[in-house]
């Protein structure tokens, strides 16, 4: 046995694959792009490595791509195998490997409860708690990632390598509940020690963003970039909220500039770089700016994605963006799979049934909230659709920009009212207020 870097105890007996594993946990850490080569070279040199395997279906599952569900499977069968092959393998790996069975069966809020539970008495354990507090984003319970981080942080060694990556998740966990002041402080220290803590530099963005101190988080992104722009598709990501930041100032060009650098430097089909691309065209286009033929790529991968479901936020930022070319049949077609997928089971089901399918109908303009009750019903659930506070006032910006398209003032203030709970007021907001202002007076 042995007990790596960041706590985890592994059956391993091959020092390389020990090794290696260790670089792959720190590569999910700090979203570095050889993380995938790092498992590989693990498993070249223990075929058998639990945790790796493990490791591997969790990667496959977060990616929410229709496909990648049977190449979880496959994993996890692998996971089960070396398992029996290491004669019941470590209290450590039974756990990981319990987890990624109730995820591979739709079940990420599980995993991540079974991920807590089985750490309880080493809470701070990396791997087990980035993992649940991953899956637990993807579902939208910041409730639990602030239980589970301040559990961990209660139980840090500030000198043990994982100490600013687990600070960092916590300034990010404080961050989603509003608690900007701690959340800065959090993820400050985090990243004095952690300097390739590129979460906790996320989410001390995120604070400044969300408090509209744009000059501050410009100057706190660009003052990083030498850690963020070495990090895989995140690097996207932190252009994104770059971007967000210059579009409040009002500085377009510099945001169109980001976008074809650094947000959309590459026509992935991965959901969070759709999500960064959808959601910053969105906000040009409704800021008055020509976004060209930007939307053609995404258009383009988002009708080839019509029909998967796997992740619903995903599924309406490729909604999103068909509506942005007038994609009717695309558009449809997606609309139709979110309302059979509500029909189904499993955690993603749920939550089409009870954000998905009327924010569909709000984005693709075939619906829009009749009443006050349903507007807070929708804005109270739109956190079980995943993803950030930022990455989901989005679907805030769209849903008050349907309900002003019908005049209803009232139901656009009290949007705006419940939004500036977490965000301070901002440009993109005004102008859908004033569009209703003067649609009443004409």
């Amino acid at each position: 046995m042995k007990r790596d870097a960041y706590d985890l105890v592994t059956s391993t007996d091959s020092t390389e694959a020990h090794r290696a594993f260790e670089n792959a946990v720190f590569g999910i850490a700090a979203h570095r792009p050889n993380t995938a080569a790092a498992l590989q070279a693990t498993l070249a040199a223990d075929p058998d490595h639990v945790a790796a395997h493990a490791l591997k279906g969790f990667a496959n599952l977060i990616l929410a791509r229709s496909e990648l569900t049977a190449v979880a499977s496959a994993t996890l069968q692998d996971a089960q195998t070396a398992l029996i092959r290491k004669s019941g393998g470590t209290s450590d790996e039974r756990i990981l490997v319990i987890a990624l069975e109730a995820a591979a069966n739709g079940l990420f809020s599980t995993a991540a409860e079974l991920l807590d539970d089985g750490f309880t008495d080493r809470p701070a354990t990396f791997l087990p708690f980035k993992l649940a507090q991953a899956l637990r984003f993807m579902t939208g319970d910041a409730a639990g990632m602030l239980v589970a981080s301040t559990r961990a942080v209660g139980r840090i060694d500030t000198e043990a390598n994982s100490a600013g990556f687990i600070l960092g998740c916590h300034a990010f966990a404080l961050e989603e509940h509003g608690r900007y002041a701690e959340a800065l402080e959090a993820g400050q220290r985090a990243v004095a020690l952690q300097p390739d803590d590129s979460w906790g530099l996320h989410a001390v963005s995120h604070v400044f963003e969300m408090r509209g101190d744009t000059k501050e988080g410009i100057d706190w992104l660009e003052g990083s970039r030498r850690a963020w722009s070495r990090c895989n598709n995140f690097s996207f990501h932190m252009a994104w909220h770059l971007g967000l930041l210059h579009l409040e100032r009002g500085n377009h060009e510099r945001v169109l500039e980001l976008y074809d650098d650094e947000v959309r430097p590459q026509q992935t089909d991965d959901f969070r770089d759709m999500a960064n691309a959808v959601s910053l065209l969105w906000r040009l286009e409704q800021s008055g700016v020509h976004v060209g033929n930007r939307w053609m790529d995404v258009a383009e991968i988002a009708y080839r994605r019509r029909n998967d479901t796997t992740l619903i936020f995903a599924a309406l930022h490729n909604l999103a963006a068909m509506v942005a070319v007038g994609d009717r049949a695309g558009v449809a077609e997606l609309v139709a799979e979110i309302d059979a997928k509500a029909l189904g089971m499993d955690e993603q089901a749920q939550i089409a049934a009870e954000i998905g399918v009327p924010m569909a109908r709000v984005l693709a303009g075939l619906d829009a909230p009749a009443d006050q009750r349903m507007i807070d019903r929708m804005v109270a659930n739109l956190p079980k659709i995943g993803g950030s506070n930022a990455q989901r006032d989005f679907f805030v910006l769209a849903l008050a920009k349907a309900v002003g398209a019908g005049g209803d003032n009232a139901a656009v203030t009290r949007i705006g009212q419940i939004r500036q709970q977490l965000k301070a007021d901002d440009q993109l907001f005004k102008s859908i207020e004033r569009s209703v202002g003067m649609r009443l007076s004409a």
